[in-house]
């Protein structure tokens, strides 16, 4: 696994992209930088063991390199599901299929290069959005998550992990200290946490708990609940 020193010493000059640079190194950054991402996708597992269908069909949308995908393949290897992996980044793709090929894994999943905002996804039993909805313009959200609704059968499952921020300034700055003494005891430097903070910073918009709850809620969701919470990081279950 390359390791992520992206932000080690250049300064920022433009906005964070998942571009090829970013590829070669997203797994190490995941794992330094999302607090428990294993954990959440052990906890996916579970819940999709018990709630979908055999045989369904798994979408993972903003699926990078294919990671999540790959760990639902080996976990749920009894549940004969269909994985789809979509993405909009050709170098992300690249790699997710580069790893199924090493891990024997090319016939079980299928990555597709494409619009998550335009894509069909009429086929879904399930479908995983994870730290996607923060990365897409606040005005966009409502109509594709209705988007996403409408293509689930009843009983559909949709899961969410998200960034989130408080509307509480104290907690929120707190909870942004607790994040960053995470990335501090994983070899990150003060210079990478800011570096990349500012990257980030028009690039992805993180809604509170409650305001993605909501936005679930008001799509018309009938079983919506909270699976993982780490601070600021916040996993949710949806049932159509």
């Amino acid at each position: 696994m390359n390791q992520d020193k992206i932000f080690h010493i250049q300064s920022i000059k433009e906005d964070f992209a998942f571009n090829e640079q970013v590829a070669e190194v997203f797994d190490d950054m995941l794992n330094r930088s999302v607090p428990f991402y294993g954990a959440v996708i052990e906890a996916i597992a579970g819940l999709l063991k018990n709630y979908a269908p055999k045989g369904g069909t798994v979408y993972d949308l903003g699926c990078s390199t294919g990671g999540t995908l790959l760990e639902l393949g080996r976990r749920l290897s009894n549940m004969e599901m269909t994985l789809i992996g979509v993405d909009n980044s050709p170098a992300m793709l690249k790699k997710a299929k580069k790893k199924a090929e090493m891990f024997s894994k090319s016939k079980l999943i299928t990555f597709l290069e494409a619009d998550i905002l335009t894509h069909d996804f009429s086929d879904a039993n399930v479908i995983i959005c994870n730290y996607i909805l923060q990365f897409l313009r606040p005005m966009v959200r409502p109509d594709f998550i209705s988007k996403l609704y409408s293509s689930l059968p009843e009983g559909g499952i949709l899961i969410i992990s998200e960034k989130t921020i408080s509307h509480d300034p104290s907690l929120n700055r707190e909870f942004i200290a607790m994040h960053h003494q995470y990335k501090r005891d994983r070899g990150y430097s003060e210079l990478e946490i800011a570096a990349k903070r500012e990257a980030l910073e028009n690039v992805l918009i993180p809604f509170s708990k409650t305001e993605n709850i909501e936005l679930l809620k008001r799509t018309g969701f009938s079983s919506i609940e909270t699976f993982f919470q780490w601070f600021n990081f916040c996993s949710f279950i949806a049932i159509k």
